[in-house]
């Protein structure tokens, strides 16, 4: 079997979310070392500057909604041009802050629009011509808050925990066609994102006061939480995997990656969780067979 991408090609790249934070990052490394791109957002009318500093660099910028139930006919149309996608890097995504019960239905779909149907429209039309090839990669990007339960952030979490899971099952049907499928957990970086969680429509009920609940509501509705993570070392280590380079040298065919120490807090909180589980049901779960 052949690898799947090599550290010395120029690969080209379908990066979505591109207008700030790790899209954008991924773009200007990307055109940095070499390699072809096409960004893609929402509204490129709103980021001129960015628009010509990526054409002048020798990308391309293609306005690309996510959230349209149409927007895999990027994929579709570029490829019947001519233009192979080596790589898809699913960045785009945004959060709402606020206690499960508050958040209405409208908010929740929107979140699982942007966060899960969107990139799962985009690894459906991809796979299809990069199994036919028998080379490609796509990185799905998720979260802490995926990979573990936090306060007022149960809805967004819900929502990076269903591309969680389709990225894992995608990652195992892609295995036998030499198609990397890589899912990156992340902690809080230093992205606009950091400060544009929204808190939910609904007021928080006064039972809440004096929660932990409380205070984690109040650090993103005041806009003063602040994240230690650099995203530009993130997106670093993240091309390093796709590539095969520098750290991610040897680890080409990890489909899992975990990136900020907060995020590494999470998974450590979690193992104990389910060692914890398994302590205390152990014997029960392994007692409820057909006798």
């Amino acid at each position: 079997m052949t690898d799947s991408v090599k550290s010395t090609e120029s690969l080209t790249w379908l990066i979505t979310g591109c207008s700030s934070g790790f899209g954008l990052q991924f773009v200007r490394h990307a055109l940095a070392t070499g390699h072809h791109v096409i960004a893609t957002s929402r509204n490129p009318s709103r980021t001129p500057d960015l628009v010509q500093e990526v054409e002048a660099a020798g990308g391309r910028w293609l306005q690309l909604d996510t959230d349209d139930a149409d927007s895999a006919r990027v994929v579709t149309e570029l490829e019947a041009a001519g233009t192979q996608i080596d790589v898809l890097v699913n960045s785009a995504g945004f959060s709402i802050a606020g206690p499960v019960e508050a958040f209405s239905e409208d908010e929740v779909r929107r979140l699982m629009e942007t966060n899960f149907f969107g990139p799962y429209r985009l690894m459906r039309a991809c796979v299809r011509f990069m199994r036919a090839r028998r080379r490609g990669v796509i990185v799905n990007l998720s979260s802490g808050s995926g990979l573990q339960a936090r306060e007022v952030l149960g809805m967004y979490g819900a929502s990076k925990s269903a591309l969680d899971n389709i990225t894992k099952t995608l990652a195992k049907e892609m295995k036998p066609f030499n198609v990397r499928v890589l899912l990156v957990y992340l902690g809080s970086f230093n992205t606009a994102m950091a400060t544009k969680v929204d808190p939910v429509q609904k007021p928080l009920d006064p039972d809440y006061q004096g929660t932990v609940l409380q205070q984690f509501y109040d650090s993103f509705d005041s806009k003063t939480f602040v994240p230690k993570g650099d995203h530009k070392k993130a997106v670093k280590a993240i091309f390093d995997v796709v590539v095969g380079e520098g750290a991610g040298a040897g680890k080409e065919k990890e489909v899992q990656m975990i990136l900020g120490k907060d995020c590494a807090v999470r998974l450590g909180e979690v193992r104990a969780g389910f060692d914890h589980m398994m302590d205390v049901f152990g014997e029960v779960c392994n007692n409820v067979d057909v006798d």
